[in-house]
Order: C-alpha cells, then sequence, then structure tokens
C-alpha cells in the first residue's frame, strides 16, 4: 500500500491491537472485505474522501451496528476513518487485519508455535502435489468445493486457526494459494517480531543446529530470525539461507557453479 493507504492500515493496526481478539474476529473482518469486493458503491461511499469522516462512520454503524461483533465494529470504524488512495485499499486492509487477528488469537491461546509450523508444513506438502496445487488453485472449482477439499485433508490434523486460514488462501481474493499461504507465515513472524528464514540442506539439520544457526542469522540481522528447514537433495552439501530478497548460499553446488563460471569466463 502507498501513502495514506499505508497510514490508515497502521491506524486500524492499533485499533485491533487495543480489543479483545476472539476466535470469530479474523472470520468477521475477512467476510466484511469479501462484501466490499463485490460491492463496489459500498466501497466508494466508505472510502471517499469528499464524505465527512462522521458519515462514512456513521453509515458503518448502520450497516454493521448489532450485526457483527463490538470488537469487529470498532476495527472496522477505525479503518474506514482512514484515507485510502484507492477504495479497494480497505478491503485488502481488512483483509490483512483479518490474518492478524487469527493470529493473534492464536498467540493469545499459546498455539502460535504450532499454527506457524503447520502453515509451512502445509505450504510443503501442496508444493510438493501438484495436482493439488492446481485444484486449489482452480477458480473454475467453486470456492466452497475448494475450500471443503482443504479442509477434509485438515481436520483432525491441524489447529483450528490453521484450518481458517488455509480456507481463507484457497478463496484468495485473486491471490494463488502459495502467495497466500507465505504472506500468512510472514504475518506469523511478524507477530513475535521476526523474520523467516527459509534454510535448504541436504540433510535434515538437528534441534541444536537450528539454534545455533538462528542464533548467529539473529546476532547478524540483529532481530528474531524463525527457521523454515526444506531438506533438498540438490543442495549438495551445506547451507542456503534465503532471508527476503538476501541470499547466503554457503552449498557445495554453489561453489561448483561459481568455480565453472570462472572457468568458463
Amino acid at each position: 500500500m502507498r501513502g495514506g493507504s499505508k497510514e490508515s492500515l497502521a491506524r486500524a493496526q492499533e485499533a485491533l491491537a487495543g480489543v479483545t481478539v476472539t476466535e470469530g474476529l479474523g472470520t468477521e473482518l475477512f467476510s466484511i472485505a469479501k462484501l466490499l469486493d463485490g460491492n463496489g458503491s459500498l466501497r466508494r461511499a466508505l472510502t471517499d474522501p469528499a464524505r465527512p469522516v462522521p458519515a462514512r462512520t456513521g453509515l458503518v454503524q448502520q450497516l454493521f451496528g448489532g450485526k457483527i461483533a463490538a470488537e469487529a465494529l470498532e476495527v472496522l470504524t477505525a479503518a474506514v476513518s482512514g484515507r485510502w488512495v484507492s477504495s479497494r485499499d480497505l478491503g485488502n486492509a481488512l483483509d490483512e487485519l483479518s490474518v492478524q487477528a487469527d493470529i493473534a488469537y492464536a498467540d493469545s491461546q499459546d498455539k502460535l508455535d504450532e499454527v506457524e509450523d503447520e502453515l509451512f508444513r502445509l505450504d510443503r506438502v501442496i508444493s510438493a502435489e501438484r495436482a493439488l496445487s492446481d485444484k486449489l488453485s482452480d477458480r473454475n472449482i467453486p470456492v466452497a468445493a475448494r475450500q471443503e477439499l482443504i479442509h477434509g485433508l485438515l481436520q483432525g490434523k491441524a489447529d483450528a486457526v490453521t484450518v481458517r486460514l488455509a480456507e481463507r488462501a484457497v478463496d484468495g481474493r485473486g491471490r494463488h494459494f502459495a502467495t497466500s499461504m507465505r504472506s500468512y507465515q510472514v504475518a506469523a513472524a511478524a507477530r513475535r517480531n521476526a523474520s523467516i528464514a527459509t534454510v535448504r540442506v541436504a540433510v535434515d539439520l538437528t534441534e541444536g543446529e537450528r539454534q545455533r544457526l538462528a542464533e548467529a542469522l539473529g546476532r547478524q540481522y540483529g532481530r528474531q530470525i524463525q527457521l523454515n528447514v526444506i531438506v533438498d537433495p540438490k543442495v549438495v552439501g551445506g547451507v542456503r539461507v534465503d532471508i527476503g530478497d538476501e541470499v547466503i548460499d554457503g552449498t557445495i553446488a554453489a561453489r561448483l557453479d561459481e568455480a565453472q563460471r570462472r572457468i568458463a569466463g
């Protein structure tokens, strides 16, 4: 988001931080985002900068008062009080806030680690199963049918927050399933003020090795690092670490590639 939209999102996030996060808050915020996607006149009415803030918040109270939880109404009111560069930014913000609400709820239940791990593992499973990935992202299949598929895959095997987020990723609001899943992992890491490091190794790391690597990366970057470890035979040896746009490649394969380039160059 740009300019005023970014600032408005930050104020709505402050409102979210100030309410008691209930289990259903994320679902309600996402439902409102979906409503705005399909109702352009409402979306414009709630984001029109020429319309006074009391008129916009009054419309929210008129339409949603008594129909959604008080916590959701408070966050929504804070959101429509802001200025949005694009009317669609409001829906995108509510989508993002819905994820943060679910992550915050998992944290309040001491299940953030569990949910974070489940999101990563599910992302890896779906990525490895091309047929399943294609089916979950196929817009010709009704959203409800695709959500039922992911629900059946996770039922009894994952926390309720993980299931809700996975079902939401299937909907996607135009985003690919994998893109949504990875954004949820980033949101979970942000909750603990951490960054995600994707670590590729030929042989899985021991718990001690994971801890030492996380501590070394934490010292280097000055913040907590959450490791997502992927065992990849193509690594050959050593470790490749991706943190955002940065790559630390200490693998044998990388060194061989570099040697070959120097010989050819």
